[in-house]
């Protein structure tokens, strides 16, 4: 089974521009935690539940942000817990999963923000490769048990978020929910922009709906004289993420109220 390779997840391949910071994950005595809850969850668990993400995917999101493109933290929870969803981004599914509740939420925002058209799918990773790192607070989770995973990566994803916070400038942090709001002290405001929302959970979307948080992080990066994100990416891919023709690709708006 795939879940038995979390018992090195040392070894996990992780890119250049993010080596720094996970040399100081690795020294940590809460990353050998970690490890230690991780061989047992497999030992106790695996082959009747699974461990998610698969490990190939267990550093997606850093893979597919690069540290020195990076321009927007969006901060996930908890990866999804049935079988294929998660896929190591933030809110993010495969191509050819159903889509979330919550990520149809998003969407929703998406079109009443910026008058996006609205995906047939939820794969976000075009997202992350324009510098939106979609970073979940815990990288793994054991099937159908949500929060299962969570304690034990607290401090690891806190010294990522905090790593972000010294050695880059001008990210902009979007905080949605009340446990991703409780990792505003770990941000140097300073230096970077926080916006804060209710999460876009249907147990909770009232408190996100209408944040208009997407054309505002073009309008602020656009201010700091960086590349805004192209968020209708999503829809200029076709089957499993295949550009699709330059002719076929939506363009949006931005705009700022």
């Amino acid at each position: 089974m795939e879940s038995a390779l979390y018992s090195n997840i040392k070894y996990l391949k992780t890119p250049p521009s993010w080596e720094d910071c996970f040399y100081q994950i690795y020294k940590l005595k809460e990353f050998k935690n970690l490890q230690t809850f991780l061989d047992d969850e497999v030992e106790k668990y695996v082959p009747e539940l699974n461990i998610f993400p698969p490990p190939n995917l267990l550093y997606n999101s850093f893979n597919k942000c690069d540290f020195g493109n990076l321009k927007v933290c969006i901060l996930g929870q908890d990866p999804y817990h049935s079988y294929g969803q998660a896929m190591g981004l933030s809110f993010s599914v495969p191509f050819k999963c159903k889509i979330p509740p919550s990520l149809k939420n998003i969407y929703k925002e998406l079109k009443n923000d910026i008058n996006m058209e609205t995906p047939n799918h939820g794969d976000l990773t075009t997202w992350a490769t324009q510098g939106v790192l979609l970073l979940n607070t815990s990288l793994t989770v054991r099937e159908h048990c949500a929060n299962s995973h969570s304690k034990y990566w607290k401090k690891i994803t806190d010294t990522i978020i905090k790593y972000i916070s010294d050695n880059k400038k001008n990210v902009i942090f979007m905080l949605w929910g009340r446990h991703a709001r409780l990792k505003s002290y770990l941000i140097d405001i300073n230096k970077h922009t926080i916006l804060e929302c209710g999460h876009p959970s249907p147990l909770s979307v009232r408190h996100y709906s209408g944040c208009k948080h997407f054309s505002k992080t073009n309008f602020i990066l656009d201010s700091w004289g960086l590349h805004t994100i192209n968020w209708n990416s999503l829809n200029s891919v076709g089957f499993e993420g295949a550009p699709l023709p330059a002719n076929k690709k939506g363009n949006y708006t931005v705009t700022f109220n």
